[in-house]
């Protein structure tokens, strides 16, 4: 866990109102806090994407809960005007210089063939979020080049406000997303290979490793433990639909490159 050691103000943009830290390690973060607007499950969401990321190997960016004490907040007069607490909250590796991925900057990254990954996530949590908007895939310059980077899941499961009722009821639905950039990574980059490492991931994962995931998500933002039961049974289901998730995806593929479109 990430300890918060400067505030920065308002990062200015999205629904959650994230704020800019410096942490201990000395890195800037992007950091949702409790108390925004969508409630604490935008938290849970988040942490949920970065651990099960770490271990499909997702180009999200590094990201971790972290520890707002009261010697931060009594420093910053904008975090006492919002009532922030002090307690665990949400941070991602701020990124700099970088741009929103499109059609006429795609090609520049290194990395396009790791989206595969990043689609069959987003299809099997519902995440239209990203998909439905640009702001969501950054590109990134580093020393080596160009690099995509996808941010933003506080909308798992359609909405920030999820039901036990709603993560059962969509638990069985393969709806894969083909708008903007995804349509034209699924039609112009990718092949079927490159999910395969994805895809293989995803299946060894087992229940004892979902466990520990959901059982690490801070009480706080979480404490229902119906719900933490219901987030593993819905990885479980996903888990083991992934291979029917991955076919659905490569009905977008044209065939001249492995895939099933016409």
């Amino acid at each position: 866990m990430l300890i918060a050691m400067k505030h920065f103000g308002s990062v200015r943009i999205g629904v959650t109102a994230p704020q800019l830290f410096r942490a201990n390690d000395r890195n800037f973060y992007v950091v949702k806090l409790q108390n925004n607007r969508l409630g604490t499950k935008v938290l849970v969401n988040e942490f949920l994407a970065a651990k099960l990321g770490e271990i499909i190997g997702l180009c999200f960016p590094v990201s971790s809960s972290i520890q707002i004490g009261n010697n931060i907040i009594e420093q910053s007069p904008r975090l006492q005007a919002e009532g922030i607490a002090m307690g665990q909250h949400f941070a991602s590796r701020y990124l700099n210089h970088t741009e929103y991925v499109g059609k006429d900057n795609l090609y520049n990254a290194d990395n396009i063939t790791e989206m595969a990954g990043v689609l069959l996530f987003d299809s099997m949590f519902h995440n239209l979020d990203r998909t439905n908007n640009r702001k969501n895939l950054l590109l990134h310059k580093e020393k080596s080049g160009y690099k995509i980077y996808a941010i933003d899941n506080s909308h798992l499961f359609r909405t920030a406000r999820w039901t036990i009722t709603l993560l059962d009821r969509i638990s069985r639905i393969i709806q894969p997303y083909y708008r903007d950039s995804y349509g034209l990574l699924l039609n112009d980059w990718l092949s079927p290979s490159h999910f395969f490492p994805y895809v293989k991931k995803v299946k060894e994962m087992s229940y004892e490793t979902i466990f520990e995931i959901v059982a690490q998500i801070p009480d706080e933002w979480l404490p229902n433990d119906s719900e933490r039961q219901a987030l593993i049974n819905y990885v479980i289901v996903r888990r083991d639909m992934v291979k029917d998730i991955e076919q659905t995806l490569y009905k977008q593929i044209p065939k001249s490159r492995g895939g099933l479109k016409e």
